[in-house]
């Protein structure tokens, strides 16, 4: 196989045109390393080696890209590259390149997700839970940051009651606006013992006023 012709494509990456007829696009770095330019005659095997570490290279340039924006876990980022890729083995030593960089730290990542979702969002543990598994945390490591967390569903359904349903609950006797809360306050993620006894403390404060 015989490169024919090389061109800028975009950002780093270059169209290489192999046999005056089959295009592949590789990182300018590759291109330097293996140092490929017209009439360079390549056979099937190095050809694949090249193709693979461009890639590899180019996709660790995006994981970069992506991390420059906001943090991801370990899966997360593993399933966006894959979904890219389509190489197991390449995304693999990508992100096994991330950690050793420390770039990926699912427990740090974890950590601030619990913090997020519990602190700012006020959810209850079940739906940080589940917004945790989305974004690919689960398991010892998404327990062990919501750890901390075990005993704000009562302050947080207070304050939630307060600032943001209090106008719903002017009546203790309205049933259907206080169902409406606490059908609320169940898809934030909090059990209904801890509602009852939030709306209860409401309503009893509201006593003395």
């Amino acid at each position: 196989m015989k490169i024919t012709a090389i061109k800028k494509y975009k950002g780093s990456s270059y169209e290489v045109t192999v046999d005056d007829e089959k295009k592949i696009y590789l990182h300018i770095d590759i291109i330097h390393d293996f140092h490929i330019n017209t009439d360079t005659e390549l056979d099937e095997e190095k050809m694949e080696e090249i193709i693979y570490l461009s890639n590899r290279r180019k996709a660790y340039q995006y994981s970069l890209y992506l991390l420059d924006y906001r943090d991801y876990s370990y899966r997360e980022l593993f399933k966006k590259l894959l979904g890219v890729y389509k190489n197991e083995d390449l995304c693999f030593e990508v992100m096994d390149k991330l950690v050793r960089g420390g770039m990926i730290n699912d427990r740090r990542y974890a950590e601030n997700l619990a913090r997020k979702y519990i602190e700012i969002k006020k959810f209850g543990i079940n739906r940080a839970r589940r917004e945790m598994y989305n974004k690919g945390i689960m398991g010892e490591v998404a327990e062990t940051a919501l750890e901390p967390y075990s005993d704000c569903a009562e302050e947080n359904i207070s304050e939630l009651l307060e600032k943001k349903y209090s106008r719903y609950l002017e009546d203790p006797n309205d049933k259907k606006n206080i169902d409406k809360v606490k059908s609320s306050l169940v898809r934030s993620g909090y059990g209904f013992d801890d509602i009852n006894k939030a709306i209860d403390n409401y309503f009893e404060k509201r006593k003395d006023l």
